[in-house]
């Protein structure tokens, strides 16, 4: 039931998203000292949002034309290479993963909000 309403598939979709950033984020640090491993990363969760939301969407996951939201452009960070090819900066990833921990925060905020809402409207 909760699937169907907008509100909660963002919210899904949010704390889904920040737990990749986490993820992410992780792997970025456990190989700072990797020579020539490229640091990745998502991009913002507004522009996954926007892109899922335009165009057509595929209900199953044959269709030809839709997309079923899945698919994320992972980059690879290029900037400030090592003297050993790694792009790992730890003070940037320590940013990410508290920003990560921040949208996930939020996602599980406005999610328990909504649903506070939903069960007031209800009576229960």
């Amino acid at each position: 039931m909760f699937q169907n309403l907008d509100v909660f598939r963002t919210a899904m979709a949010m704390a889904r998203h920040a737990g990749m950033q986490q993820a992410f984020s992780s792997q970025n640090i456990a190989n700072a000292d990797t020579p020539g491993y490229r640091a990745r990363e998502l991009p913002e969760f507004g522009e996954t949002l926007r892109d899922s939301m335009m165009g057509q969407r595929a209900s199953r996951e044959r269709h030809l034309n839709g997309s079923n939201g899945r698919s994320v452009d992972i980059s690879e960070r290029r900037d400030a290479l090592d003297p050993n090819g790694n792009t790992v900066s730890l003070e940037q990833e320590m940013v990410t993963a508290v920003d990560a921990k921040r949208q996930h925060d939020r996602a599980l905020a406005i999610y328990r909000s909504n649903l506070s809402i939903l069960r007031a409207s209800l009576g229960r």
